[in-house]
């Protein structure tokens, strides 16, 4: 997976001038520079590109590639709107239209493509001193597993092998975000358990909905507490994130490619 950003050096000459002008009132300062910037971010989960146009301009969005890039929109020579839209080129399915005008600014357009359907990117919860916020979006597209889980955030005091349960996120659906989780930020700097000198991982494992048995189980790959790593944030740092994940076994081991992080 690739992140699929755009640079734009007419986008940059914009913001120098609006720095240059920033005591002019922000009606003055669109219509002398007749220029909006317009942001895209998000996903694009389908099996085939996405077309994106926007006046004259054009580019195309690969298929499992998060995307995050802005496009500068001029409104010179009269015009007062252009229009935006957005194409799965794989059956000419229109997934956005838009007109864009000056009074858009600044605009963004931010969407899941999941399952040939457009959704909202999900509300990030606030972040608070001292804890770690976590959502997800789990996606079984090598299994194929389709009934809910348990994702649970764990410490794995690797020499003891002892997993230390910190907080679970119960019947979660496959291809659907999920709730957010809290639990306290934490060091994983070697540490005594029992007296005894170890090693600290931060995991989380997926277990079917309200058991402690692994997802995984009979499906023919195996669950490796120390290399199946489900994207998380940093364990010692205040944070709050959502991640959206897919399955990308290597041999029968069961590991995760992140897709997109908010």
């Amino acid at each position: 997976m690739k992140l699929w950003t755009i640079n734009r050096v007419a986008l940059a000459g914009v913001c120098l001038y609006a720095l240059a002008a920033c005591n002019k009132g922000e009606n003055d300062l669109l219509n002398e520079v007749n220029v909006i910037p317009v942001s895209f971010k998000g996903f694009n989960g389908g099996t085939g590109q996405l077309d994106v146009k926007l006046d004259t301009f054009d580019t195309q969005i690969p298929s499992n590639n998060a995307f995050d890039f802005t496009q500068a929109v001029s409104f010179l020579n009269g015009h007062k709107e252009v229009k935006l839209s957005v194409t799965d080129a794989a059956n000419d399915k229109v997934l956005l239209e838009k007109t864009v005008t000056q009074a858009d600014a600044p605009l963004r357009i931010n969407f899941l493509y999941l399952d040939g359907t457009v959704s909202d990117l999900p509300r990030v919860a606030p972040i608070e001193t001292g804890k770690l916020k976590a959502s997800f979006m789990f996606r079984p597209t090598v299994t194929k597993y389709s009934g809910p889980v348990d994702i649970v955030l764990v410490k794995y005091y690797v020499t003891p092998k002892v997993i230390e349960e910190l907080g679970r996120i119960n019947n979660v659906q496959p291809n659907t975000f999920s709730e957010t989780v809290t639990i306290p930020s934490f060091s994983t700097a070697q540490q005594q358990y029992n007296g005894q000198l170890t090693a600290v991982q931060f995991r989380a494992l997926i277990y079917k909905a309200g058991t402690t048995e692994y997802y995984t189980h009979g499906t023919g790959y195996v669950w490796n507490i120390s290399t199946t790593s489900v994207p998380l944030p940093a364990a010692s740092a205040s944070s709050s994130k959502a991640f959206v994940f897919s399955e990308s076994p290597q041999g029968t081991t069961m590991r995760y490619t992140k897709n997109f992080e908010l």
